[in-house]
C-alpha cells in the first residue's frame, strides 16, 4: 500500500469519528432543550365537588315606584302671590305649596258672615245657641196676643152663659181669638223660614271660609316636591295642576313574575334586589300584593313589594333585578368559588385526572356563601383545582 492511499484512509476515519461526535453532541443538546422546555408541576390544592340541598331563588325584574304620587291642583281661582317650595323640597302634610291672592275671597267671607249675623239677630240667637221658635221675639209677641185673646174669649163665654153679654159681643171675641191664633202660627212659620235662611247663610259662610282656605294649596302628605308648575303672577283656575308631590319612603317595587313561578310567590314573602345605580349593593323588601290574574299578553303575574327607603337614595323609575326564594330547597353540585375561572363570559374548571388536570367548560348557577353551583360540567365527588387556577391549562401537570 502506498503512502497516498494510507493518508486517505486515515482522513476518512477522522471524518467518520467527527460525524459520530457531532451526532452525539446534537442528541445531548436536544435532550437538554427538551428537559428545559418541560413546564414545572403546579400546586392546585384539590377539593372535591359536593352535592347538597340549597335554597333556590327566582330572578325577576321590576321597576321602583313612588309609594304615593299626587298631582296637586288649585281648588279656587286666583293669582299666585307666593311659591315657597322648589323641586326636591321636603314637605310635611299640610305644608304650604302655593298661595293665591285672598282679597276677593276674604271680602266674600265677611259678606257671608254679616248676612248670617243679621238673621241671627232677627231670630234672637247668639253664637252657638240652639234654635227655639218660641224664643223668637215676633213669635213671643204673637203668642202673648193669642193668650190674651184666649183669656178674653173664656171670660166672655162664661158671661154669655149667664146671659150678661150679647151673642154678637161673644162672636166678636171669638173672631179676635182666632185672628190672634193665626197671627201666632204665622209668626212661628215666619221664624222657621228665617231659621232655614240662617242655615243657608251659615252654609255660605262655610263655603266662603273654604274658598279663603283654598287660596293656600297644601301638601296632601309627607313627601318631596317633584314638580312645581306655576310661578308668582300666574293666574290659576279651579282644578289646574300646580305641583306634584311624591312619597318615596317607602317605595313600591312592581315585579313581573313569569307564569312558571306563580306558585312560588306569596304575600309577606321577603325579597332582595339590586339596581344598576348602586352596583354590588343589595336592598330588601317584602311582597305585599299579588295580582289575582295574569297578564294575558305576557303570560306573567304582577306582584308588588314594599321597599324601605329611609335615606331616599333609591329613586322612583329605577330598574330592579329581584330575587325571591322558592318554598323548597333542591340538590346542587357545589365547588369553591376559587375553582371557577371566568373569561369572556365562559367559565372553566380544572378537574384532577391523575398527575395532570383536564379543562372543563361549565355552566354556573347560584352562589352560596363561598361556593358556586355547577349546573353542567362537573359531577359530585370529582376533585377540582382551587389554587393557581389562572396558571392552568388542559393537561398541565400538578405537584404531588
Amino acid at each position: 500500500m502506498n503512502r497516498v492511499t494510507l493518508n486517505h484512509l486515515v482522513a476518512a476515519a477522522l471524518i467518520a469519528q467527527a460525524t459520530v461526535w457531532a451526532a452525539c453532541s446534537a442528541a445531548d443538546g436536544k435532550t437538554k432543550d427538551r428537559d428545559a422546555a418541560a413546564p414545572p408541576a403546579v400546586s392546585v390544592a384539590p377539593t372535591a365537588a359536593v352535592e347538597r340541598p340549597i335554597a333556590r331563588f327566582i330572578r325577576v325584574t321590576g321597576t321602583l315606584m313612588a309609594e304615593e304620587r299626587a298631582d296637586v291642583a288649585a281648588e279656587t281661582t286666583g293669582r299666585v302671590v307666593a311659591t315657597p317650595i322648589e323641586r326636591g323640597t321636603k314637605v310635611a302634610q299640610g305644608a304650604e305649596l302655593i298661595r293665591l291672592s285672598a282679597t276677593e275671597t276674604d271680602a266674600q267671607l265677611k259678606e257671608a258672615e254679616a248676612n248670617a249675623a243679621q238673621i241671627e239677630a232677627r231670630l234672637g240667637l247668639t253664637s252657638g245657641s240652639a234654635f227655639d221658635v218660641n224664643a223668637v221675639p215676633e213669635v213671643q209677641n204673637a203668642k202673648a196676643s193669642y193668650e190674651l185673646a184666649q183669656s178674653e174669649f173664656t171670660r166672655i163665654k162664661s158671661l154669655l152663659d149667664q146671659r150678661v153679654v150679647s151673642q154678637s159681643e161673644f162672636d166678636q171675641r171669638r173672631t179676635q181669638m182666632e185672628a190672634a191664633r193665626q197671627q201666632y202660627e204665622a209668626a212661628r212659620n215666619a221664624a222657621s223660614q228665617q231659621y232655614q235662611s240662617l242655615l243657608a247663610a251659615r252654609a255660605r259662610v262655610t263655603l266662603a271660609r273654604k274658598a279663603l282656605a283654598d287660596t293656600v294649596v297644601r301638601a296632601p302628605f309627607v313627601g318631596l316636591v317633584a314638580e312645581r308648575m306655576v310661578s308668582i303672577g300666574d293666574y290659576v283656575t279651579k282644578g289646574m295642576k300646580v305641583a306634584v308631590v311624591v312619597r318615596i319612603n317607602p317605595l313600591r317595587a312592581q315585579l313581573t313574575i313569569p307564569e312558571q313561578f306563580v306558585s312560588a310567590v306569596a304575600v309577606g314573602q321577603p325579597i332582595t334586589f339590586e339596581v344598576d345605580a348602586y352596583p354590588g349593593r343589595r336592598f330588601d323588601g317584602k311582597v305585599r300584593y299579588v295580582s289575582p290574574t295574569l297578564q294575558a299578553d305576557q303570560r306573567a303575574l304582577t306582584a308588588e313589594a314594599i321597599v324601605p327607603n329611609p335615606t331616599n337614595e333609591l329613586k322612583p323609575g329605577l330598574f330592579a333585578t329581584a330575587r325571591l326564594q322558592q318554598p323548597k330547597p333542591t340538590p346542587a353540585v357545589l365547588v369553591p368559588a376559587s375553582a371557577v375561572l371566568t373569561s369572556a363570559g365562559t367559565s372553566r374548571i380544572y378537574v384532577i385526572n391523575g398527575d395532570h388536570v383536564d379543562e372543563r367548560i361549565v355552566t354556573i348557577g347560584q352562589t352560596v356563601d363561598a361556593l358556586v353551583e355547577i349546573t353542567n360540567g362537573v359531577k359530585a365527588g370529582e376533585r377540582v383545582a382551587t389554587l393557581n387556577v389562572s396558571k392552568l391549562a388542559d393537561g398541565t401537570a400538578i405537584a404531588k
